[in-house]
């Protein structure tokens, strides 16, 4: 069983126009930059990403705002990116934004096959507008879908032929769990290992979730917003 693909523009070959595509990441780090710009290459159009964050005005997911391919941004804000922004609120693209802790958890019950789930957050405030509202030990509860995606773009930091997965650090952010919630995960490493050569107590996503793996390249790993402490 061999998983791996010969590049990113091959493992993206066949994502349509108006495809659903989760994008693991938390800022700029830990995203899938190889995937993202294979996307971009290919022109694919209409898509709806699934992402905490778009990315800034040059890089990452603000490559695909840049060549207007986005249709749709499901996520949690807004961050650096100027352009997201302005599209927003012109009406260029429908921005879905929620709390991040309802994202995950929409994330991992979509990945888990769970329906939907009851949380607090988000009661009296616009997020519970046209949502269940439900009262339990005398406190409301807003009713929220499990959320899932045609595909996953995740990176990872090791990765073997069959697909099993060990992150780095706070690159791990939400590409587990967004591994588990797509019909169909493609993940690209930095490094692409030999069977048996991770450790399987620090495999964190499982082969099974993965049906595609590739090994990046020409990381960039640029960071959103640098601060310097004064001398």
């Amino acid at each position: 069983m061999n998983k791996v693909f010969p590049s990113a523009d091959a493992a993206v070959a066949d994502v349509p126009d108006g495809a659903s595509i989760m994008v693991g990441g938390f800022g700029l780090c830990g995203i899938p930059e190889n995937l993202i710009d294979a996307i971009r290459r290919k022109g694919t159009k209409d898509l709806t990403v699934i992402s905490n964050n778009a990315g800034v005005n040059t890089f990452g997911l603000g490559r695909l705002l840049e060549t207007r391919q986005i249709k749709t941004v499901i996520g949690t804000y807004v961050g650096e990116n100027k352009l997201l922004e302005d599209l927003a609120l012109t009406g260029g693209i429908d921005l879905q934004l929620m709390p991040q802790g309802t994202f995950a958890e929409r994330i991992r019950a979509g990945g888990a096959g769970i329906a939907g789930f009851y949380t607090p957050t988000g009661v009296g405030t616009v997020v519970a507008q046209g949502k269940e509202v439900r009262e339990f030990d005398g406190r409301r509860y807003l009713l929220e879908r499990g959320l899932a995606a045609d595909f996953a773009f995740v990176k990872a930091w090791k990765g073997d032929r069959w697909g099993n997965l060990t992150y780095r650090k706070t690159a791990r952010n939400f590409n587990p769990v967004m591994a588990t919630a797509a019909r169909l995960t493609i993940a690209e490493v930095e490094e692409l290992v030999e069977l048996g050569t991770l450790d399987p107590n620090a495999i964190v996503t499982p082969g099974i979730y993965v049906k595609r793996i590739l090994q990046g390249k020409n990381y960039e790993k640029r960071i959103e917003k640098r601060t310097v402490r004064p001398r």
